[in-house]
């Protein structure tokens, strides 16, 4: 059975965002995966990256702070990470970046080594239509960022950033939102040929 850690950035439980995250969770567990639930802010993570957790180039093998430490065994004892997130001035939330930051470090995630699963997606809940993204290349400016940027550069082979449009633009939104987050979550837990 595999394991997805499954990182959740939203102050609301009850917001769209969690709506989204919940859906994944649903779908993953019904097709028989367990899911670990890390909620960023609900669990007080501090996402400022301080001089204990800065990246020390000539020491792969540094031990960082207790907390990031306890991150990087969550993400090691899970096969997979999926993080749901809103869509922020076009990236991440700070809690997010913060984790990204402190969490995905030297010698664990980039590096001599990297990142210890193989499959890492990305689901952003973003307030602007696809066509208004699509307009101002905001969806292919995340995908460099993020897609290639973060999880290429740490070496992940079954990466995936999937944006999910409209959550501001009207009341026939969000049901199409959840809809394409089932569909996602279907298509995380297909099998690989």
């Amino acid at each position: 059975m595999s394991s997805v850690l499954l990182v959740f950035a939203h102050p609301r439980r009850d917001s769209l965002t969690g709506q989204v995250a919940d859906r994944i969770s649903q779908v993953l567990l019904a097709s028989g995966f367990t899911v670990e639930f890390a909620d960023l802010i609900a669990e007080g993570f501090d996402p400022v990256l301080r001089q204990e957790d800065e990246p020390d180039w000539d020491d792969p093998d540094k031990v960082y702070s207790p907390a990031v430490m306890s991150e990087m065994e969550r993400i090691r004892r899970n096969d997979a990470t999926i993080m749901v997130f809103p869509v922020y001035s076009w990236s991440v939330p700070a809690i997010l970046k913060g984790w990204l930051d402190r969490v995905w470090n030297y010698g664990f995630a980039y590096g001599p080594r990297k990142y210890p699963q193989k499959r890492v997606w990305m689901v952003g809940i973003a307030g602007n239509t696809r066509e208004d993204f699509a307009k101002r290349r905001y969806d292919e400016a995340m995908q460099i960022c993020l897609g290639l940027g973060l999880l290429g550069y740490c070496r992940i082979p079954d990466r995936r950033l999937e944006l999910l449009h409209g959550a501001t633009e009207g009341p026939q939104f969000p049901p199409q939102i959840l809809e394409r987050a089932g569909a996602i979550a279907h298509e995380f837990c297909a099998p690989k040929h």
